[in-house]
């Protein structure tokens, strides 16, 4: 009973943690949000408000989790800004978000393909910058066939790929890098035409914590928006008030979900954690009140219990929430002189 118990929380955890993806996901892709990223990483629109890239320049409903597009030519070609891109040679590759917007302050218009990543794990076994331009790369690549065809590369568009890094090493916290094809000559001087060259670039916005941040950057806006420990009615205050984003019924809904996600997570990892470690710190503590006494040895097991039942419930945060040692042990308000004594047992 207890085993199916464990499965049937763990699946419990599982399926909130797939929930709380989709609704980061729906919540990042709302206009507003994405005009702030936007107006703040993208050179093409620093010089414009929120309010018109949200209303003139962003392209149609952002989509997420839509219709597949095979580019290769084996089969029919749908045109559109989808989710994913299907090639028979090279797998399926998935976007959280993918749309298309309009540059500024040119006669001719300047059509950009936008795909923003929700990443909660900095170090999944590989190196997310080089993901992030093999994103760029099919972007560019799938256009064949649908924005141009045989030799009309000059209608080949712009592609970037945003990622919004959560849980990102101390080094790197708070930060917005950028990585694209500049021109550099070795010999001589040559100026070619940027939009020649200048079609993906990478942006990294690593996060960090908001109050570390000026009230009016994005990082803040990013900050606040997916903090686990920021209540819904706080986060849509400083929306309101820091950010001028209007609460409408649809993103009050989703930043209300979306918290409640995030609680339910780590409530059920932390009562996992308690149950499995004061049932092992007790069964422990009995044995050992058989030799020593029965009063000294539940004094004992109760508490090496609640040692066990915090490590246990630190060590479910930092799993099913992807979550630092120090990050983990803040939620769980472990005082600042005991922090060392369980550093040493999760990393044995």
């Amino acid at each position: 009973m207890a085993f199916q118990t464990t499965i049937a929380e763990s699946v419990d955890i599982t399926d909130i943690n797939a929930h709380y993806d989709a609704s980061c996901k729906r919540l990042l892709s709302e206009k507003m949000i994405l005009a702030w990223i936007m107006k703040h990483c993208l050179d093409e629109f620093c010089d414009c408000s929120v309010k018109d890239i949200a209303e003139m320049y962003i392209e149609g409903r952002p989509q997420v989790a839509e219709v597949s597009v095979v580019p290769d030519g084996a089969g029919s070609v749908i045109r559109g800004m989808d989710r994913e891109d299907t090639s028979l040679s090279e797998g399926t590759i998935t976007y959280d978000i993918r749309f298309s917007a309009v540059a500024p302050g040119s006669k001719d218009p300047i059509h950009l393909i936008i795909n923003v990543e929700a990443q909660n794990d900095f170090y999944p076994g590989y190196s997310l910058l080089k993901r992030s331009i093999y994103y760029c790369s099919r972007m560019i690549s799938s256009q064949y066939g649908t924005e141009f065809t045989k030799a009309q590369y000059d209608k080949i568009k712009k592609v970037y790929s945003i990622w919004i890094c959560m849980n990102t090493p101390q080094y790197r916290q708070n930060t917005i890098t950028r990585y694209r094809i500049t021109e550099e000559n070795s010999v001589g001087c040559v100026k070619e035409p940027a939009k020649n060259y200048d079609l993906l670039s990478v942006i990294m916005i690593c996060l960090g914590k908001a109050e570390e941040e000026r009230s009016d950057s994005v990082l803040k806006l990013l900050n606040v928006l997916l903090s686990e420990e920021i209540s819904a009615a706080d986060k849509k205050q400083i929306l309101q008030e820091d950010f001028d984003i209007p609460m409408t019924q649809e993103l009050e809904q989703e930043v209300s979900v979306m918290c409640n996600l995030s609680k339910g997570v780590m409530e059920k990892a932390m009562r996992k954690g308690l149950e499995q470690g004061l049932e092992q710190g007790l069964e422990q503590g009995l044995e050992q009140g058989l030799e020593q006494g029965l009063e000294q040895g539940l004094k004992r097991g109760i508490a090496q219990g609640l040692a066990e039942a915090t490590l246990s419930s630190l060590r479910t945060l930092m799993k099913n929430m992807n979550l630092p040692a120090e990050k983990a042990m803040d939620i769980l308000e472990i005082p600042e002189e005991e922090r060392k004594n369980y550093v040493r047992f999760l990393t044995q």
